[in-house]
């Protein structure tokens, strides 16, 4: 019994007082029935996988962020802000608000008309089975990984905060998120990420908070970093870019606008399907432009409670946290910043908040990944391939199994992500093995006509197998030397690597798909309307007020991301 004990329970920073204890309980309940609820009304595949298509613009934005938002985001780039500064903010402006307006203004159209249920959907219309199927495979893979490292993000917490077991939280947590998505689907998801949206604000925003009030303000926080880290700039976001060794990251600004802004953030908000999926969900085509512009606002405020708290932590904690892949007996990583300024601050009650607001986010995180999973599973690899012809309930019942499936073979995925410095060092890795080359496949497919079927296989497989194959050669022996070359210098740290790999794989994808279009036969402009974007007629919101259009929102959020980028120069 002593030897169980001691399995589940190990060293605790800090003890749940009663309070604390129920509102994370109470949490937990909720979201069950929730679930539950939901059921009755995911009986069809178009509601289990879908929601219905019935969601606002608002619930479908605030989704679409939420699904973005989840322990994973909370640890992971507090972590890198504690690692690298205030150049991990970069993920969340330029890496992101630009192809947030871009999928709601220019992509949504082409995947709402179409009533595809994903991005693999969408290039079974546009190339056929062999690049959808290939993509499906692609992701299927990259959503249970994704899901693991939600697994291991929320052991973080419970094992620095609660001092329970990492096998432990996995297992409580993971039970739960199976549980309600399986029950409600996209229904039960959706409604739970909205919830969970508020919860991990209201919970989350103690600590930047509090570690103002403690610093000072911004400049008291400034100065504070400066003397615990001489000679580094962890303060800036673009003026020590020019050269490689001025930064934290080993960075140039050709990798943040090139790799991040222009193929990876591209990439990830505009065909990932986890994200997408949630507009994919809204009532009608204004709703589904406008959800991606209504959560580019939500997003740019979103650096106030993942980045600052590693910023604060740089400046306030007592000792120094260092990578995860190299701990020795009594260090913190750089993952675990967030719960260890989370366990400085809180007392009853409020540390019962900033759990419940941790559990919030990975379940918002995992929930997402396993949802995606169980429709890009269900209608892009088994329908297709395996059953073509079964009635609608076997395909809301195979959902449902291969969620369950998909989370307990994520439990697995869980401990890879313990071999990377930090969780952002891994996802960006990811992002680059299938997000990057599935960017430069679907863009070309909307905006080139001439593009072919056998291009888009052929193009995509290529950025898939170059992004990996780079991976591989700069983690190997020699890795230094490939860094030097993909990287283009030996000081890149791993987000850095991670935007030039990004990089180079759209553009082998790109490339690759240009020559093999160049020897095979095009489609038919008969077969590609609604699927291309000059044979498509859009919707246009011409009878709309000037206030419910997208493009003047859209417009009022760039120039919104171009005064932060000033203020933070």
């Amino acid at each position: 019994m002593t030897a169980t004990l001691g399995m589940l329970v190990t060293k605790r920073l800090v003890r749940l007082a009663p309070v604390d204890l129920a509102i994370v309980v109470f949490y937990f309940a909720l979201v069950l029935g929730i679930g539950f609820y939901l059921k009755r009304f995911a009986k069809t595949g178009e509601d289990f996988f879908m929601a219905g298509r019935e969601m606002t613009a608002w619930v479908a934005g605030l989704a679409f962020v939420s699904a973005n938002l989840g322990s994973l985001e909370l640890l992971g780039w507090a972590g890198s802000a504690y690692q690298y500064g205030i150049l991990a903010a970069h993920w969340y402006w330029i890496g992101a608000i630009p192809a947030m307006i871009f999928l709601g203004l220019v992509m949504m159209p082409f995947y709402y008309i179409s009533k595809t249920h994903s991005v693999p959907g969408y290039l079974q219309l546009r190339y056929g089975t062999a690049a959808s199927g290939l993509s499906a495979v692609t992701f299927a893979i990259m959503t249970i990984l994704m899901s693991g490292v939600n697994m291991y993000a929320m052991a973080v917490v419970m094992k620095v905060v609660l001092g329970w077991d990492l096998n432990f939280s996995i297992l409580v947590s993971s039970i739960t998120v199976a549980i309600y998505v399986a029950a409600g689907g996209l229904f039960s998801a959706i409604f739970n990420e909205v919830l969970q949206f508020f919860l991990i604000w209201f919970g989350a925003l103690l600590i930047p908070i509090l570690g103002l009030i403690e610093t000072g303000g911004w400049h008291g926080m400034v100065a504070r970093i400066q003397d615990n880290f001489p000679g580094q700039d962890f303060t800036h976001m673009w003026s020590n870019l020019g050269h490689f060794k001025d930064n934290p990251m080993g960075m140039h600004w050709t990798g943040i606008v090139f790799g991040l802004a222009m193929v990876q953030s591209m990439g990830y908000w505009t065909t990932d399907f986890l994200v997408v999926q949630r507009v994919l969900s809204a009532k009608d085509i204004r709703s589904a432009k406008l959800a991606p512009v209504i959560g580019s606002f939500f997003k740019m405020a979103v650096p106030i409670i993942v980045i600052l708290p590693g910023l604060l932590g740089l400046a306030l904690l007592p000792m120094h946290l260092y990578p995860a892949s190299n701990l020795e007996a009594g260090q913190f990583s750089y993952n675990e910043v967030l719960p260890l300024m989370l366990a400085r601050y809180c007392g009853p009650g409020l540390l019962g908040l900033g759990i419940t607001a941790l559990v919030a986010g990975f379940m918002a995180g995992m929930a997402g990944n396993v949802s995606a999973f169980a429709t890009v599973w269900t209608y892009d690899l088994y329908r297709p391939f395996i059953r073509k012809n079964a009635p609608d309930p076997h395909y809301v019942s195979m959902g449902r199994w291969c969620t369950l499936i998909g989370v307990f073979i994520s439990i697995g995925t869980a401990y890879l992500a313990m071999g990377f410095a930090s969780i952002m060092d891994y996802v960006q890795a990811l992002f680059g093995f299938f997000i990057a080359p599935l960017f430069g496949t679907v863009l070309l497919g909307m905006m080139w006509k001439r593009v072919t079927r056998a291009a888009g296989f052929w193009g995509l497989l290529a950025g898939t197998i170059s992004s990996i194959t780079m991976f591989v050669l700069m983690h190997g022996k020699s890795g230094e030397r490939w860094v030097a070359l993909f990287a283009l210098s030996p000081d890149a740290k791993g987000l850095a690597q991670d935007m030039y790999q990004s990089l180079w794989s759209c553009v082998t994808c790109v490339v690759v798909t240009l020559l093999v279009t160049v020897v095979t036969k095009p489609r038919p402009d008969a077969e590609l309307k609604g699927l291309v974007y000059s044979l498509t007629e859009v919707a246009r919101e011409d009878r709309v007020g000037l206030l419910h259009r997208p493009m003047l929102w859209g417009g009022l959020a760039m120039a919104l991301l171009l005064v932060l980028q000033i203020i933070f120069w």
